[in-house]
């Protein structure tokens, strides 16, 4: 065999190889992406002690994705025969913001511990390009609130949790109360803030996730941050910086409370470190806790629930 044949079928066995390489990473990644929508095992009060609602819509004939599920416990009224006005706990699921459901909600197991929970579907990438996910969540947000009554919600007493990209939702949700843009749809005057927000591992400057180790490439046209703002990350820092909880930090943010694990193989662990050290400059109320040797959610750390029982008791009460 001739030495061009020997490096043409060389060149051929590489970028075959190659090529069943990255199918074989981005098959993983997108499982492991779809996992991270939970960031912890389902769980929760059982069917018979609380009250569901499914698929209410929190704009009315709108998107099949614009939906949520409502979790109530199951005891409606307080002592004196009053309605109860329960505190929140809104949950928003991971998924490259281009996969996931409403349908596995970790918060759940809040409701037999007195509170209310919500858990939201939004438009995905592949719907709609940003913001219209976090115009959703805002929008849901609007729904509960100005139904509150109707649910027996306690309206100045919302929470919300997310892992992944639901992390990064939640942590918009958290520092951009005042941007009105943001507020389109019903229940226009009704707010959309929050009051404690607990991020999961959330990305929070697209513009820097390729600077630290990852397993994926963030800038890539085709990474998941690149297909939520219609463009790659380095070419459309405009967008970026539009979709970025951390640009948006105001000392006027509810407290958060942040996890990451410090193996993280998606969405490095100093995104998180640079939301907090923006939260703590702004004088926020903010929680840091690194989970060693933890992945992309899927934690086994024993320190991690009691960490969010509490931040939300302490700061939504019961």
């Amino acid at each position: 065999m001739c030495d061009s044949v020997r490096h043409d079928t060389r060149r051929q066995t590489r970028s075959s190889g190659r090529r069943v390489w990255m199918l074989t990473l981005v098959a993983v990644l997108s499982l492991a992406w779809l996992a991270a929508g939970a960031g912890q095992r389902d769980g929760g009060a059982q069917p018979d002690e609380m009250t569901v609602s499914r698929d209410i819509e929190y704009i009315p004939g709108g998107h099949e994705r614009q939906k949520l599920d409502l979790y109530l416990p199951g005891k409606a009224q307080a002592t004196d025969g009053t309605a109860q006005q329960r505190p929140l706990i809104v949950w928003v699921h991971g998924g490259a913001w281009r996969a996931g459901s409403k349908n596995r909600c970790p918060a759940r197991r809040f409701v037999s511990e007195g509170y209310a929970v919500a858990s939201i579907n939004y438009r995905l990438s592949q719907h709609a390009i940003f913001p219209a996910q976090i115009q959703d969540c805002k929008a849901a947000i609007r729904h509960l609130r100005a139904q509150a009554e109707e649910y027996g919600l306690d309206a100045t007493r919302f929470g919300v949790w997310g892992s992944s990209a639901g992390g990064h939702l939640v942590a918009l949700l958290g520092t951009t109360g005042g941007i009105e843009e943001f507020d389109v749809g019903p229940n226009p005057s009704v707010s959309s803030r929050v009051q404690a927000v607990c991020d999961f591992f959330g990305p929070t400057d697209f513009s820097k996730m390729s600077r630290f180790w990852s397993r994926m490439d963030h800038d890539a046209p085709d990474s998941p941050e690149s297909k939520l703002i219609g463009g790659p990350v380095q070419q459309n820092k405009d967008k970026v910086q539009r979709a970025n909880p951390i640009a948006y930090v105001t000392k006027d943010d509810p407290p958060f409370l942040i996890v990451h694990g410090d193996k993280d193989p998606l969405v490095p662990h100093n995104q998180s470190e640079m939301l907090y050290d923006a939260l703590k400059k702004a004088s926020v109320d903010a929680t840091f806790y690194t989970v060693q040797g933890g992945g992309h959610g899927r934690f086994n750390d024993p320190n991690v629930a009691p960490l969010v029982t509490t931040f939300f008791k302490q700061h939504l009460g019961k």
